[in-house]
């Protein structure tokens, strides 16, 4: 009973922030929007007992959500909502395809002959679902999960253009002269802007 109570308002939730997505005006609030129907759908997964997949989908489409927000502020003409404008283009088009799509799939759905359960479920869905997806690929998709976060540090420490060293070089006391009364050096930073002098 408690999850049934648990999966209606899920989904409920989920309907709703998907349907909030295109009444928003803002593309930062209609990302959180999207980023609240995906989260309840983790937490549908969950109830299934896919604990693995849930969690995994949870926490990729947080981060992945919160970035898209932080390039919508900085790239988007109107990040605020502050002036009126429409998330959806080609209105009629778009409303026919949605519901063709969803009575296929609704019917598709109601009409399928669903094989019957063979068996019993596995004591651990998350190492069954693991061994179905990469099989013996496991220990090279662990590899390279670790190498292309490598790479994204790497990229990271390589795009930032202003270090440690390049407002005074490798003397970082250069301040404490000024508390001794002596005028400290300006410092030489290649990028205006920030605090410090």
């Amino acid at each position: 009973m408690r999850d049934d109570v648990i999966f209606w308002v899920l989904a409920v939730l989920a309907t709703g922030a998907g349907i909030m997505v295109f009444r928003f005006d803002s593309m930062a609030r209609a990302t959180y929007a999207l980023l609240m129907s995906l989260l309840c759908v983790g937490g549908e997964v969950l109830l299934l007992g896919l604990d693995y997949l849930g969690v995994v989908i949870i926490l990729m489409m947080t981060i992945e959500m919160a970035v898209m927000a932080v390039f919508m502020v900085m790239y988007m003409m109107n990040p605020a909502g502050l002036l009126p404008m429409s998330m959806v283009h080609n209105k009629n088009g778009a409303a026919g395809i949605c519901a063709v799509v969803f009575a296929v799939l609704a019917a598709g759905a109601l009409l399928a002959p669903w094989p019957a359960r063979k068996g019993r479920p596995p004591d651990d869905p998350t190492t069954a679902l693991g061994l179905s997806l990469m099989g013996p690929q496991m220990l090279a998709m662990m590899t390279l999960g670790l190498a292309l976060f490598a790479a994204i540090v790497a990229t990271v420490a390589l795009a930032t253009r202003r270090g440690r060293y390049d407002r005074f070089g490798v003397d970082l006391r250069a301040g404490a002269g000024a508390r001794a009364g002596v005028r400290a050096r300006t410092a030489g930073d290649p990028e205006r802007g920030g605090d410090g002098p």
